[in-house]
């Protein structure tokens, strides 16, 4: 195995003199399957062709594209694996000072807005040569969208990159036919009838369409934004969704229906390719790609998710339909990881977009497609249809467990406790406390008020507690000492004053303690991004409240830390204005003490900060993996 060529001498060693394709990417080039560019590498690869990788090229510099000189068929580019505004700035649009997809963590290698700046200077330098951009930066803005950093509706990204196709969703099927259909001498402008990409032209001769409104329509009116949102996502399944139609001035954005999700022994190819997983040995002096860190030992076994948060866009870009490898590719997988010098016996995730789902939440979805019209599978109560069964997922974790030179197997990434809640077999929770929980357990319940939840596609805040009961009743019966790690979300779309100090008084109630504060981020491609934007919900047109101003967002992140000093004013500001100056005093339920008041104060109760009360000493802060796939 080797890295793939990204110099003319590389590709000269492969006896290359011109690649047939040329990949550029936001990130540094790193082989390993989590990373979107180098499954479509690899792709490419077996399919036959050369193909060559231009990472974090400067995009200053004409010569920095024609590092590899000119491919015979075309040019895929991607921003990376997120999106280059998210990557770039926080939720309060503040510039990051670093970057974990780039070597030495370095910010500032790759533009704004990459998949466009990228794609701009490949039809300035190379002319018609074909272009197809894809990548979660492109999927998700396929078509005209609310642009949190511009504040503003812009058009497809297809337009504005001047690119010939885009693919969304993963990529595999789509890249194939692409690569095998340039080489036998089609023009790019006739690629247009394959399933998960979108192109733009005439659409008079198509049939059965589904026109949403059009970019102009959309950009100057928010009911119409909000009915298009509602179109595009309930045409994001294999089996219902149609062509959708979307105008743009003199053109449209046509997408074509999504490419059904790969079967398991499609996914099974992709991960027996024949990656390096690691980053390319020229980054190691710049200290190398820190991102590897959080992938490099873990496991992917499933993609999709039918949970279809509100927030998430796993829904617009993977699809709610999941699909797994097989055990024994995973195994595989697992085995070669015993094998690597760098490997200490620690697999740190057997995870996904969720961890602990295997199958689809339904037989109905096999051959009817998923529910359209916001309707969920596990929110705000499962559904009567749901399949739930973790046999399969927890018999493949026994197998790795056994496997000699694994220590530790941990599940880290995505568990859905709503769905363990529904399982009358207790084994895999048993499991999870026992085996896989390394002193703490992220979890996901994001708020507690059913209003907000409602807004957000999550369970009620009881199934949390629930499961909370469940998971520490267990931890104390086996004589452990370990704690649920939630995340919890502030200014969320339904969530004003009243619903943030709901959410206050609950985590005190709970002893929960947050060191760190996850403001809603109104990225691309989620239904909770087009509440942010329109003030409505997308499914019933009913308004929603939206905490828009940087003085109301920083007072509902202010009270989920209502426990810090610093914070103090701006809680009691909050309270006042939300007409609460019952909470402010020293009483039991009280959230903050008076003004330059802190004497007579009654001790409080040891907390955990992770939302535990106790006694003993915290547990020590366990090293963060973040989920993984394409989010």
């Amino acid at each position: 195995m080797a890295f793939l060529p990204v110099t003319k001498e590389e590709l000269a060693a492969r006896g290359t003199p011109q690649p047939d394709f040329i990949c550029i990417t936001g990130d540094a080039y790193v082989d390993h399957p989590s990373f979107g560019i180098a499954i479509i590498s690899r792709i490419i690869e077996a399919e036959g062709f050369s193909v060559g990788i231009i990472a974090q090229p400067d995009w200053k510099n004409p010569a920095a594209f024609q590092a590899l000189g000119t491919p015979k068929y075309g040019f895929f580019i991607t921003s990376g694996n997120i999106d280059s505004m998210v990557a770039h700035y926080t939720a309060a649009k503040k510039r990051r000072n670093d970057d974990w997809y780039s070597p030495g963590r370095k910010a500032g290698l790759r533009p704004d807005r990459a998949v466009i700046v990228y794609s701009r200077m490949v039809r300035q330098i190379f002319g018609e040569i074909p272009i197809i951009i894809g990548g979660l930066e492109a999927s998700l803005r396929r078509f005209a969208h609310y642009d949190y950093w511009d504040d503003a509706v812009r058009p497809s990204v297809l337009v504005d990159a001047e690119a010939d196709l885009l693919t969304y969703g993963m990529g595999e099927r789509q890249t194939r036919e692409i690569c095998r259909r340039l080489a036998a001498g089609e023009p790019v402008s006739s690629l247009t009838d394959i399933r998960g990409t979108c192109w733009l032209g005439d659409y008079s001769q198509l049939e059965d369409i589904v026109k949403c409104p059009p970019f102009e329509e959309t950009a100057n009116n928010k009911k119409s934004y909000a009915k298009a949102v509602r179109i595009q996502m309930d045409h994001q399944d294999a089996i219902t969704g149609k062509t959708v139609v979307q105008r743009h001035k003199m053109t449209a954005l046509i997408q074509n229906p999504p490419q059904p999700p790969l079967s398991t022994p499609e996914l099974d190819e992709v991960f027996a390719l024949p990656f390096e997983r690691y980053y390319h040995p020229m980054y190691e002096p710049m200290g190398g790609v820190p991102a590897i860190e959080e992938v490099e030992f873990s496991i992917m076994h499933n993609r999709g998710c039918f949970g279809a948060c509100a927030f998430c866009s796993i829904a617009f870009h993977q699809g709610r339909t999941v699909t797994c490898r097989s055990e024994e590719s995973v195994l595989a997988e697992a085995k070669a990881l015993t094998k690597n010098p760098r490997f200490k016996g620690y697999i740190h995730d057997v995870g996904g977009p969720t961890a602990n789902f295997r199958h689809p939440s339904c037989q109905k979805q096999l051959t009817s497609g998923v529910c359209g019209g916001g309707r969920r599978c596990l929110a705000p109560k499962p559904c009567p249809n749901l399949f739930v069964s973790h046999k399969e997922y927890l018999e493949l974790l026994r197998k790795l467990r056994k496997l000699p030179g694994i220590k530790q197997v941990f599940v880290r990434s995505g568990i859905r406790f709503d769905y363990i809640l529904q399982d009358p077999d207790d084994s895999f929770l048993l499991e999870l406390v026992r085996y896989h929980t390394s002193g703490q357990l992220k979890v996901a319940p994001e708020h507690c008020s059913a209003a907000v939840l409602d807004k957000m596609g999550k369970p009620h805040i009881e199934a949390y507690m629930e499961f909370a009961r469940r998971f520490y009743d267990k931890t104390k019966g086996m004589g452990k000492e370990q704690y649920l790690v939630p995340y919890l979300m502030s200014s969320h779309p339904g969530c004003g004053l009243k619903e943030a100090i709901e959410l206050a008084l609950w985590m005190k109630s709970q002893g929960i303690r947050p060191r760190q504060v996850q403001d809603f981020y109104p990225t691309p491609g989620t239904v909770s991004t087009c509440m942010f934007y329109t003030g409505l919900d997308p499914y019933s047109m009913e308004p929603v409240f939206v905490p828009k101003t940087a003085e109301e967002k920083g007072l509902q992140r202010a009270l989920l830390q209502y426990f810090l000093p610093e914070n103090a004013p701006a809680i009691r500001k909050a309270l006042i204005l939300a007409g609460r100056r019952d909470l402010i005093g020293y009483g039991e339920k009280c959230l903050v003490p008076p003004e330059g008041g802190r004497k007579g104060q009654p001790p409080r109760r040891e907390e955990h900060p992770t939302g535990r009360k106790t006694a003993r000493k915290p547990a020590p802060t366990q090293k963060k993996h973040p989920r993984k796939g394409a989010h």
